[in-house]
């Protein structure tokens, strides 16, 4: 099965295809919070040997995604609701820079692909939960890679990772999905036209609300 929300580069290393195979795995709940992994079911799975595969899982733990134990192998973390404090506090501050850079530093490939985006956004796109969840990693993934800043890229990744996470587990008991992915349009409208301060505002905007969707439902 294992649906991939990250597309990957063709020159991406074996190690790197397993980490962003595994990671989205782990992103939509295919690997469960708590799950053992089974090292050689994801190698059969992803058709490659375990080294990869190893070096991919502690590239997870250092993303807090999975959890080693001496003699007792290397589970999928809990999923706590008590993370989403600090999981916020960071995307408050960093999502807002990454979207104001994207606005500043996007190129005219760039903007096209997130116009592209933004009329996917616009059709209609159902009920599927799970694809919505797919197109808001997509969206946020766009616009990070559009801030031209690899540490930045990679931190909010890691972020938006865990809290997408919380956003699975809860989505079940959540309303207006929709109109939360729905959010992404005049985000990346102000991207698209450049607006860097409105970008920022708007992404500050989606965050918070996404804290506090999940707070109602504690």
């Amino acid at each position: 099965m294992g649906t991939q929300v990250n597309n990957q580069s063709p020159g991406a290393s074996l190690a790197e295809q397993a980490y962003v195979a595994i990671r989205d795995r782990l992103v939509m709940l295919e690997i469960q919070p708590g799950d053992p992994i089974n090292e050689d079911r994801l190698s059969t799975e992803l058709g490659m040997g375990r080294t990869p595969i190893r070096e991919a899982l502690k590239r997870l733990e250092r993303d807090r995604m999975v959890v080693a134990y001496p003699r007792r192998g290397t589970f999928a973390t809990d999923v706590q609701i008590s993370d989403l404090a600090h999981i916020s506090e960071v995307r408050r501050t960093l999502e807002p820079l990454a979207a104001s850079a994207a606005a500043e530093r996007a190129t005219p490939a760039d903007r096209a692909e997130l116009t592209g985006l933004r009329s996917q956004l616009e059709g209609d796109q159902g009920d599927d939960t799970t694809e919505l969840l797919r197109t808001d990693v997509a969206v946020h993934r766009a616009i990070y890679r559009c801030a031209y800043n690899p540490f930045l890229e990679d931190t909010l990744i890691a972020y938006d990772s865990l809290a997408t996470r919380i956003w699975c587990v809860f989505i079940p008991r959540l309303s207006g999905v929709t109109g939360h992915v729905d959010e992404h349009v005049p985000l990346l409208t102000a991207i698209i036209d450049g607006e860097a301060d409105r970008a920022a505002e708007l992404a500050l905007k989606h965050v918070t609300g996404f804290e506090e969707a999940i707070r109602a439902l504690i």
